[in-house]
């Protein structure tokens, strides 16, 4: 019997865009501020919540909103400096210096404009901006850098830099259409005074939206969540939305972001990253599964069946997408293994994921992970769905939750 449920946009990206620092920048995998605030308020003020998925740190923003304590964990630096930057709280002085220094760097820029200013290693940029564009951009990011720079952790000047990052998205031909970006046919001729004044009008924006202290603390740190925490925290909550086994690069919609704040300067690096994050492919990440295997963990016999059943499949990568499918499960089984050494008794786990279908077969994540779960010795284990993800009947998104208990 098919589950009737609504897709819910609220319940997704969608609904952050026009919440304050939720919305600074988009990423389409990144889960609801309602959802996970729902999550959350049913945590004891006095929790230590971890996130080891961080992502946009959508759920350590939410907890520091609501006076919580929150560690978060991601592999992806940009992420890490992106994350600590929404969660961090900024005095009036810091902001009466930053706008100060603004202006001196709008002055600058005109200056740098017909200099030969550096431009990211992007594949074929100009399909991105107009040679005309690219030139006052790369002219405002030299003045950034000779004012503040390049980006850096715990200085005001973050802000400065996620707008420069919201304003090379906004010039962009990028469409965000569907999960994945697209492109206009045409590309826009922006001039100098649009830059300058889009550039203004977002860190504006910005700053509006930092005018409520954080009344909690949230952290992002760098970590592999696949393996143990390397710190002696217990933490009473785990709220998180992993990645999906959905074939999907996780750091497809940050390399713009990336390229022009030099967290990334060459496709193989990215590629490296999405190896590293779980279910992600880009590159080496997909051409290493070929030599991928793996005869440590017993799996269940559902596993193994959709596994083989993906394998066998008639199409030219399916052997290909049935490792994709096993090593996420593989390493999803390696993170809830290694959890347990900074868990709470009685901890509480909350992760957000959805299921997925490869040649017709279906991939139900929540139940495969209900029995690594089970395999490990946590339980209260079960899932329950929250919303439909989109048009195909069986793709749906559920909260997976379990309970450690160390005795």
């Amino acid at each position: 019997m098919a589950l009737k449920v609504k897709q819910r946009s609220d319940y997704t990206f969608k609904y952050n865009q026009k919440l304050g620092r939720h919305g600074w920048l988009r990423l389409t995998p990144a889960y609801s501020v309602k959802l996970v605030s729902e999550i959350i308020d049913k945590i004891p003020s006095e929790s230590f919540i971890l996130d080891p998925f961080s992502g946009t740190a959508t759920t350590g923003l939410v907890a520091a909103e609501q006076g919580l304590q929150a560690h978060c964990l991601d592999i992806n630096r940009f992420l890490i400096w992106l994350g600590n930057a929404k969660c961090r709280n900024y005095s009036v002085s810091e902001l009466d210096d930053l706008n100060q220094r603004i202006k001196r760097t709008i002055y600058q820029c005109k200056g740098l404009i017909d200099q030969d200013c550096w431009t990211p290693n992007i594949y074929n940029i100009t399909r991105w901006w107009s040679t005309h564009t690219l030139k006052i951009i790369a002219a405002l990011r030299q003045a950034l850098v000779s004012e503040f720079g390049e980006p850096k952790e715990g200085d005001v000047s973050s802000l400065a830099w996620v707008a420069f990052c919201r304003l090379v998205i906004e010039t962009s031909s990028a469409a965000f259409n569907h999960v994945s970006m697209s492109f206009h046919e045409q590309v826009t001729r922006y001039e100098v005074e649009q830059i300058e004044q889009l550039y203004q009008s977002i860190l504006e924006a910005i700053i509006n939206s930092i005018s409520h202290p954080l009344a909690g603390k949230a952290t992002v740190f760098y970590a592999d969540s696949r393996y143990s925490v390397s710190n002696d925290m217990k933490y009473a909550h785990v709220v998180t939305s992993p990645p999906y086994p959905n074939r999907m690069s996780y750091i497809r919609e940050l390399r713009p972001y990336m390229y022009w704040t030099k967290f990334l300067d060459t496709a193989k690096e990215a590629g490296e990253i999405d190896w590293q994050a779980i279910g992600g492919t880009w590159g080496v990440a997909t051409s290493r599964l070929q030599n991928w295997d793996s005869n440590e963990i017993e799996w269940s016999a559902s596993l193994n069946r959709i596994v083989s059943q993906i394998g066998e499949s008639e199409n030219k990568n399916a052997r290909l997408m049935a490792k994709y499918v096993e090593k996420y499960f593989y390493d999803m089984y390696l993170h809830f293994d290694n959890l347990r050494h900074n868990l709470r008794d009685n901890a509480v786990l909350s992760y957000i994921v959805g299921n997925s279908s490869f040649y017709g077969i279906p991939v139900k994540t929540e139940k495969l992970l209900e029995e690594s779960l089970h395999q490990l010795g946590y339980t209260n284990i079960g899932s329950n769905v929250v919303r439909k993800r989109n048009s195909k009947k069986e793709l749906f998104e559920y909260c997976v939750y379990a309970t450690w208990k160390e005795f």
